[in-house]
């Protein structure tokens, strides 16, 4: 099989090293806009059970990964100048540029092409191919071409966030609230190779724009937010992106979902077939997971039809709920002083809670309280997830 992968990210170079893994006479190119080793996104974020998935379908590569990430512990919340601590919670961060870097080498050793610096813009002639894979992101150009047909939808998230770095090493998933005279102001941040962390600083429009952030240079933006989270960066600076001039890259997210995947030969993975809100750190992740389904799709002797509607079918059944989850999650920090006046710890709680559907609809404090009562007992906390959804889905309604 002839395919063609349009966007050189971890999802279409993983799908090329499955596809080459299960059959080396598959003829695999890649074609990526940037240039190599050009990329932005400092660190991303995974969990343990990802890894045992990518041990499970190629032991190599997720050596590698695995050699390449830092794994940090625990959660810590600044909230104005007090600090909480959760205990428990372990994942892994590795380098976006890494990570890439080991996925482009290992398909590239088993015999894929790839053809970096080489963007396929909507009047370019795509190479013909027994299966074109469109994963060239959010704002896919395969997918435009054909949005009526894939019945494309992009919703813009309220807040505005920004992708920064820092040479502050944050050996915990970090969350930091800082207090201005325009609002609240947070930043998730997380260690992902040793020297750096990623620091995705966010807030209302309000503040935004009342900080003078919509209009401000990116030098003075990046001393701006340093002085407000001074106290969790411990005088590290931020790091802007610098492929790209003018301002600082302040966004809002865009929330991608599609009718279908697939139109003829062409299929949808990864961000250009569906976004998720990056506070449940889960983007790359679902990319890669997308991947390894479209891979097993194909591996049968089913029709290219066929298997394209599988996995279709698998990935929107699995993607249901943390679609979901996220969801919540971006609300939550919508909705961030509706919690914020709670103890440090409480509001540290529902942190945890936000992916809760019933969490909008009830009293932070009653819920609090009913929570820590309920997690005591297994038998109360099942039934809480299976109310919960019944609950929300009958206020939202109304």
């Amino acid at each position: 099989m002839k395919v063609l992968c349009v966007g050189g990210g971890p999802a279409t170079l993983y799908l090329a090293i499955l596809l080459k893994l299960r059959d080396r006479g598959h003829d695999i190119s890649v074609y990526e806009k940037n240039s190599a080793g050009s990329t932005y996104g400092w660190g991303v974020t995974y969990w343990p059970d990802m890894l045992d998935t990518l041990m499970a379908h190629d032991e190599t590569s997720a050596r590698s990964i695995k050699d390449h990430s830092v794994r940090w512990s625990d959660g810590v919340a600044h909230v104005r100048d007090r600090v909480t601590v959760h205990h428990g919670d372990e994942g892994f961060a590795i380098g976006r540029h890494r990570l890439l870097n080991i996925l482009s080498e290992r398909a590239e050793s088993l015999g894929v092409r790839t053809h970096f610096g080489h963007p396929v813009s909507a009047r370019d002639p795509v190479p013909d191919a027994d299966l074109i894979v469109a994963g060239d992101g959010a704002r896919s150009v395969l997918r435009d071409q054909h949005a009526e047909h894939f019945g494309t939808r992009v919703t813009a998230g309220h807040n505005r966030f920004v992708w920064l770095g820092t040479t502050k090493v944050f050996r915990s998933f970090t969350f930091a609230f800082v207090e201005t005279d325009h609002g609240w102001l947070w930043c998730y941040a997380y260690g992902f190779d040793g020297e750096h962390s990623t620091c995705i600083v966010e807030c209302s429009p309000d503040t935004w724009a009342g900080l003078g952030l919509d209009t401000m240079e990116r030098s003075a933006a990046l001393r701006l937010l340093e002085g407000l989270l001074a106290g969790p960066l411990e005088g590290h600076p931020l790091i802007g992106r610098t492929d790209v001039p003018g301002p600082a890259q302040w966004q809002t997210f865009p929330t991608v979902t599609n009718r279908v995947w697939s139109h003829g030969n062409l299929v949808l993975l990864g961000d250009a077939a569906h976004t998720t809100h990056y506070s449940i750190g889960a983007g790359t992740t679902l990319a890669m997971q997308d991947a390894i389904a479209l891979a097993t799709s194909l591996q049968g002797p089913a029709t290219l039809r066929t298997a394209l509607g599988e996995y279709e079918r698998v990935r929107k059944r699995a993607l249901l709920p943390l679609q979901s989850a996220a969801r919540h999650s971006a609300g939550w920090y919508e909705n961030l002083p509706r919690y914020v006046g709670l103890e440090p710890h409480q509001m540290f709680a529902l942190l945890g809670q936000r992916h809760s559907p019933l969490l909008p609809y009830v009293p932070p404090q009653l819920y609090y309280r009913v929570d820590r009562a309920i997690d005591r007992t297994q038998s109360l906390r099942a039934l809480k997830r299976w109310l919960g959804h019944r609950i929300a889905r009958v206020l939202q309604s109304n």
